[in-house]
C-alpha cells in the first residue's frame, strides 16, 4: 500500500466515530500516554476486537506525526475502506428519492468552514454534501476534526465540473436552489419540501456565473441592514434547516432524533 493512500484522523470525536464505522481501514491507534476516560477505553477495546495495534506515546510524539493541532491526545492512522469510500454522483442519483436533500458548495477553500459545513449536514439529514474537486477544500484531517464524525457519516463527493453536476441533478428532478444576496425571493418562501440541492458560494464571491445559470431559483437570507454577510457554514444551516422544517411539517422528513 502506498504511504500516501493512508490519512491521519485525530481528535476525540473525529476517531472515534472512524472506529465505530470503518474499524476495518484503521491501521493504528495513537494514545497520548497517560490518557485515560470513557474514550480511551472504548479505543482499546475496538483495537482488541479487530486486532488493531496501538501505541501509547509521548505528547511530543504524538504532535510530530499530527502536528501541532487540538488531538485531544488520540489519532488513528486510517485508509477508508470500500465501504466507507467517497462515493460519487452517480451513487447519489441511485439513491436519490422525494427525500432528497443535497447541500452543494461552490468554491469554499476554509478546511473549517467545509468541516462545519459536514457537520451541519450530517445534523439536518443531509444526503451528502457535493463541492468541485478543484479551487475548492477537499477532504483533509482539519476537516475530519471540524466536522467532529459527521466525514463518516455523510457523503461528501468531489466533482469535476460543479455546474455539469447541477445539471445531471436537475434531470433527475432535483430542483436547485441557489443563494445569492440580491435574490428577491427568500429561502422562506420557497417549497423545500421536495428533492433539492441548496447550493452556496463563498462569502467574498458568492455563486460563479455558471454555478447561477444552473439554478432553478436564487434566495436570499433576510438579514438585518447593517449586516453585510454570513459565513458559509452558518448560511448552509439556516437553509438545511428550514428545509428540514419544512419537511418535517409536511411528514416527508423522519422525526427528530432524542439525545
Amino acid at each position: 500500500m502506498r504511504r500516501r493512500d493512508i490519512e491521519w484522523v485525530y481528535g476525540r470525536h473525529a476517531v472515534a466515530s472512524v472506529l465505530e464505522d470503518d474499524p476495518a481501514g484503521v491501521r493504528e491507534i495513537w494514545l497520548q500516554t497517560g490518557l485515560e476516560g470513557e474514550a480511551s477505553r472504548s479505543a482499546e477495546a475496538v483495537a482488541q476486537t479487530f486486532d488493531i495495534a496501538v501505541q501509547r506515546v509521548a505528547k511530543k510524539t504524538l504532535e510530530r506525526r499530527v502536528g501541532d493541532v487540538v488531538h485531544q491526545g488520540m489519532a488513528v492512522r486510517y485508509r477508508p475502506t470500500s465501504k466507507r469510500a467517497l462515493t460519487d454522483l452517480d451513487a447519489i442519483l441511485d439513491r436519490a428519492d422525494e427525500r432528497c436533500l443535497l447541500l452543494l458548495l461552490d468554491g469554499v477553500t476554509d478546511p473549517q468552514n467545509l468541516g462545519a459545513c459536514l457537520r451541519t449536514a450530517d445534523a439536518a439529514g443531509a444526503d451528502a454534501v457535493i463541492a468541485p474537486r478543484h479551487r475548492a477544500a477537499g477532504m483533509t484531517p482539519a476537516v475530519r476534526k471540524v466536522a467532529s464524525g459527521a466525514a463518516e457519516r455523510v457523503p461528501f463527493v468531489q466533482v469535476s465540473n460543479l455546474a455539469q453536476a447541477l445539471a445531471r441533478l436537475a434531470r433527475a428532478g432535483i430542483l436547485i436552489v441557489g443563494t445569492a444576496a440580491e435574490a428577491e425571493a427568500s429561502i422562506y418562501d420557497v417549497d423545500l419540501s421536495a428533492p433539492v440541492g441548496l447550493v452556496l458560494g463563498s462569502e467574498d464571491r458568492g455563486l460563479r456565473r455558471l454555478t447561477r445559470e444552473h439554478c432553478d431559483q436564487l434566495v436570499s437570507l433576510p438579514m438585518a441592514p447593517r449586516a453585510q454577510s454570513l459565513n458559509v457554514a452558518v448560511a448552509a444551516g439556516i437553509c438545511l434547516f428550514e428545509a428540514r422544517r419544512q419537511r418535517l411539517v409536511r411528514g416527508v422528513a423522519p422525526p427528530p432524533s432524542i439525545a
